[in-house]
């Protein structure tokens, strides 16, 4: 098993910045993609970026260009780095990591809201 635990949200104006990080422990060497997902009140998580064992980093259409996923190579800790925040991008981010096997892990989410 993997334990994730989340720090770095908070509350941001439009147009500004946010770094998230994600601090991994437990079965590491059993991890082969790490990332982030949001959640809204009364939607579903959705993928918000992830990278794989070989630094391959997949984004959801709606932060290409505003966000960038990085992870140590050791794979203990991943992190989000967040620009041009937009309101839409309020939620509670939920780091993620998946084992070989399909064993799924999540942290216990940080809240970031976008507002003036």
């Amino acid at each position: 098993q993997v334990q994730l635990v989340e720090t770095g949200g908070g509350l941001v104006q439009p147009g500004g910045s946010l770094r998230l990080s994600c601090a991994a422990s437990g079965r590491l060497f059993q991890v082969y993609n790490m990332g982030w997902y949001r959640q809204i009140p009364g939607k579903g998580r959705e993928l918000v970026a992830r990278i794989d064992s070989g630094s391959r980093a997949e984004y959801a259409d709606s932060v290409k260009g505003r966000f960038i996923v990085s992870r140590a190579s050791d794979k203990s800790m991943v992190w989000l780095q967040m620009t041009n925040l937009k309101p839409e991008d309020t939620a509670v981010y939920y780091c993620h990591a998946v084992e070989y096997g399909a064993r799924e892990n999540w942290g216990q989410g940080t809240q970031v809201t976008v507002s003036s």
